[in-house]
């Protein structure tokens, strides 16, 4: 299952922008993957308030969002899907480029983190 944990500042949280990054990180994941995979995205926004942010001991310059996508391993590894990382770290970026603006391309930083076979589940049972 993919799974979005997305970290930004909590005053671009407004209400309105949070149903359009859920709706375009979702895309994303799609536009790579597979339509099959829509029902299954997991996404979940965390503010931070500005004060609370540090890049190289300082506060950032802009507006950082931090994505980390998790997502099985074995979809990750350019078998099933060519050059799977770097396009999904590109749609991830338009994604929130799309919603935030182009400025905020600079400021957008994408994890993939594969899952192994037999480290993850649902309802109590090995996904």
């Amino acid at each position: 299952m993919p799974h979005f944990t997305v970290r930004l500042v909590e005053e671009t949280l407004d209400g309105k922008v949070e149903g359009r990054l859920i709706r375009a990180l979702t895309d994303a994941v799609v536009e790579v993957v597979g339509e099959w995979a829509r029902e299954l995205v997991v996404v979940e926004l965390f503010g931070i308030p500005r004060q609370r942010w540090g890049v190289g001991g300082a506060a950032p310059a802009g507006d950082p969002h931090l994505v980390t996508l998790n997502m099985r391993e074995g979809a990750l590894d350019g078998s099933r899907i060519p050059e799977a990382p770097a396009r999904l770290i590109a749609s991830i970026t338009n994604a929130v480029a799309e919603v935030f603006g182009e400025g905020a391309r600079a400021g957008v930083n994408v994890m993939l983190v594969g899952v192994p076979p037999g480290r993850s589940g649902v309802g109590g049972e090995v996904a």
